[in-house]
């Protein structure tokens, strides 16, 4: 296997419920790059970057695909949110 890197992109929220949410967005996001693995988005308090907190639930669905709703969502996984859903039909 080739060896990999990692990139790791601060960016500051207030608190850990905010800062869930804004990583939340930039990793659905980041659904356009090809190389993007949005699933394994972290956060943490800017002194204690050891302590982390999950983003996604990242759990593995049937169709080889990672959930990418938060970590304690209720219900079924899913790649969308619940709101996309409805503005498709």
């Amino acid at each position: 296997m080739t060896q990999r890197y990692v990139i790791h992109l601060p960016i500051v929220a207030a608190d850990l419920p905010a800062a869930q949410r804004l990583a939340r967005v930039v990793g659905r996001w980041m659904l356009v790059l090809p190389r993007a693995e949005p699933g394994g988005t972290t956060v943490s308090v800017e002194d204690d970057q050891n302590v982390r907190h999950w983003v996604f639930c990242d759990a593995p669905m049937a169709n080889g695909r990672r959930c990418l709703l938060g970590t304690d969502h209720d219900g079924p996984c899913s790649r969308r949110l619940l709101g996309a859903r409805r503005s498709e039909r």
